[in-house]
């Protein structure tokens, strides 16, 4: 099971589904991170990025965390904060840290920041139901 095989279709991260982000999730230390920018397709009100398309950028590279270790999961809930607008055309980094680990239970923190300043745009803290293990075979998606 890999990531970047053109049968993933998944929305955020799937490398054959024309209509997504295809955004190439990494392992750096003990965090999972990426970087995208929004554009006029992912708009909500004016000017401003939709907040279901920041959901999923959270909720993505906090199961990719998971995913990159060998890890298959479900999200089981999540909860969002948006702190700051994410404007069209804007940068981001995504960061997706694990804060604890109970058997099946992983609970992740997930953050959108700025990449010019730094500045949070939102952050969510996810459960996740571990679902399997799998032998990964080549997690790093940079070229």
């Amino acid at each position: 099971m890999r990531l970047d095989v053109p049968a993933n279709r998944c929305f955020v991260c799937g490398p054959g589904n024309a209509s997504g982000l295809n955004i190439r999730f990494r392992l750096e230390n003990d965090v999972c991170r990426a970087e995208w920018q929004s554009s006029e397709a992912y708009m909500g009100y004016e000017g401003v990025t939709h907040g279901g398309i920041q959901f999923c950028l959270l909720d993505d590279v906090m199961a990719n965390l998971l995913y990159l270790r060998g890890f298959t999961c479900v999200t089981a809930k999540a909860d969002v904060r948006f702190r700051n607008p994410l404007g069209i055309g804007e940068r981001v980094q995504l960061y997706g840290r694990l804060i604890n680990r109970r058997g099946p239970l992983a609970i992740i923190e997930g953050q959108i920041r700025l990449a010019t300043d730094d500045t949070l745009v939102a952050e969510s803290t996810g459960h996740f139901m571990v679902k399997g293990r799998f032998q990964p075979e080549q997690h790093d998606h940079s070229d």
